[in-house]
């Protein structure tokens, strides 16, 4: 029995790996490593990706969420103590950015057939001190819809994108998620769509004050050696991330079809064939890149199903079995806003969530073993 592992990121280099030796040695042979025409390359070809006037570099997706909120308060268009509203089915980082800068995450609940942010409660958790929202293309999924733009245009709110998952998925009227909001932050940690061999970020945005804004903070406060403006971090793109970003994007197109093709038989096996096992609504492959093909496995057999997949040599994992909410950082502290009737389908998700491997590299045949190891733990139990 061969086994599938979840994700074999050797594999997935190696698929495009002529390219990414070529990039490294590049930057090697250049003998600048550190902001030179390697990043300055991405960025303009990535901003072109995305649909944007700008990109901007940084070290990491955690870093370019944080980056866009303290932009904005160097900006006057935030101080600490102003409310941001955020899925509260997200990964923490997205609320950590906000918290790190003094404003309050609103934590919204989510949907369970899409399992992202409810859009129908995001108004009634407006107040005089919003400034924000943010919305999370969690999965790989589109999560935008006309109901948040509408939303943030009536209330004069900013729209803020965690991409961190989706790079290449378009909204509804074909917008490349990044180039929607006011601005948007992306990770290249090595296990997303577009993945560097490190770490990596960064954040799109058509506004020319917010980028320089950026650009400056990561680079210790200022855009001249040895000036600083602001009270600044470092927090750059290096060359060889940069070059190996370059490189892959010309294949990123491509990587994600294959996704949406084993995405594909993975609904047409799996969809429907349990009341427990319930796969969330499927969007149009143009809106879902599948960095994560989630399904939810209910009435507590979630851990029972991955123990099964397990002993038939199915790699999973689950996203995200801890809530921010019930994080310990935040649990109890005040730093938190929740709704009064409080986030039972969020809590619902993280009891229940569990991912299938999908990736450019699976194969037809371990597709297959997939899908014919979950059909068997239906019929069992």
């Amino acid at each position: 029995m061969e086994k599938i592992p979840f994700l074999n990121l050797k594999d997935v280099t190696a698929l495009h790996g002529a390219d990414v030796i070529e990039a490294v040695m590049r930057v090697i042979d250049s003998g600048q490593y550190v902001q030179g025409r390697e990043n300055a390359r991405f960025e303009a070809r990535f901003a072109g990706f995305i649909g944007t006037d700008y990109a901007v570099g940084c070290a990491n997706g955690l870093d370019a969420l944080t980056l866009i909120f303290r932009a904005y308060i160097e900006m006057g268009v935030m101080k600490p103590g102003d409310e941001v509203i955020v899925p509260a089915n997200t990964f923490i980082a997205t609320v950590l950015a906000v918290s790190e800068n003094g404003l309050v995450p609103v934590l919204v609940d989510s949907r369970a057939d899409t399992l992202e942010i409810d859009d129908s409660r995001i108004e009634e958790a407006v107040t005089e001190r919003t400034r924000a929202v943010v919305t999370v293309h969690l999965y790989g999924r589109n999560a935008y819809t006309d109901r948040i733009g509408d939303i943030c245009r009536r209330h004069n709110l900013k729209l803020i994108e965690d991409s961190a998952q989706s790079h290449g998925c378009r909204t509804g009227d074909g917008r490349v998620t990044g180039s929607v909001g006011d601005a948007a932050a992306f990770s290249f940690y090595p296990v997303k769509n577009l993945g560097a061999l490190g770490d990596g970020g960064a954040v799109t945005t058509n506004d020319s004050e917010l980028a320089g804004t950026i650009r400056a903070i990561a680079n210790y406060g200022g855009l001249r050696k040895y000036e600083s403006r602001y009270l600044g971090r470092n927090s750059r793109l290096d060359e060889i991330q940069a070059a190996v970003l370059d490189a892959r994007l010309g294949h990123l197109t491509d990587d994600n079809a294959r996704r949406q093709q084993i995405a594909a038989y993975y609904y047409s096996r799996l969809e429907n064939i349990a009341p427990g096992l319930v796969l969330p609504t499927r969007l149009p492959d143009s809106c879902n890149v599948y960095h994560v093909f989630p399904v939810l496995v209910l009435n507590g057999k979630r851990d029972a199903l991955r123990e099964h997949l397990e002993k038939e040599g199915v790699g999973s994992l689950i996203h995200y079995p801890i809530p921010p909410h019930e994080q310990e950082c935040y649990r109890g502290k005040g730093i938190l806003k929740l709704p009064e009737d409080g986030l039972p389908v969020t809590e619902m998700i993280a009891r229940s969530e569990l991912s299938l491997p999908i990736s450019p590299t699976v194969t037809s045949d371990e597709a297959s073993q997939v899908v014919n190891a979950v059909i068997d733990y239906i019929r069992k139990y």
